[in-house]
């Protein structure tokens, strides 16, 4: 089997749709190309997929946040999802991997991650990948 992690690009746009309908996040296909096209504009936004054999089977969106008081940046994975049909085959951990790589290279000290607790089998994928909990995550709805 090819592997290749890549730049997400307009064509996958119905793969990234099918992908975030498995995280529960369903959108129509007509605004993903938009965020795509948003998202590879954006100077501290990465949008990955990973490939298999020619089918997109992730996707991953990291975001690159500069600090105010430390220096470099932070990155945070904001979207993360393999194929529910190619899990447990180490694709999640490769691109994690990747991400990884990305986020030293452009002075990150950290990686973070947001991850509901319902995702029990994502919470044990971020604890084999290193990650730790870090308590008390507050948000304030804008919608």
């Amino acid at each position: 089997m090819t592997t290749a992690i890549r730049a997400a690009c307009q064509s996958d746009a119905v793969a990234i749709a099918r992908l975030l309908e498995q995280l529960g996040y369903p959108c129509e296909e007509s605004a993903l190309r938009a965020r795509i096209s948003q998202l590879g504009a954006h100077p501290d936004e990465v949008l990955l997929v990973t490939e298999q054999d020619g089918a997109v089977c992730a996707v991953l969106s990291l975001h690159f946040i500069p600090q105010l008081a430390l220096d470099g940046a932070f990155a945070r994975i904001s979207y993360f999802c393999v194929d529910e049909t190619a899990q447990s085959r180490g694709l999640g951990a490769e691109l994690e991997r990747h991400v990884e790589r990305l986020a030293r290279e452009r002075g990150c000290d950290r990686i973070e991650v947001h991850c509901h607790s319902r995702r029990e089998r994502a919470h044990r994928f971020y604890a084999r990948q290193g990650y730790e909990e870090s308590p008390k995550y507050l948000m304030k709805r804008l919608v």
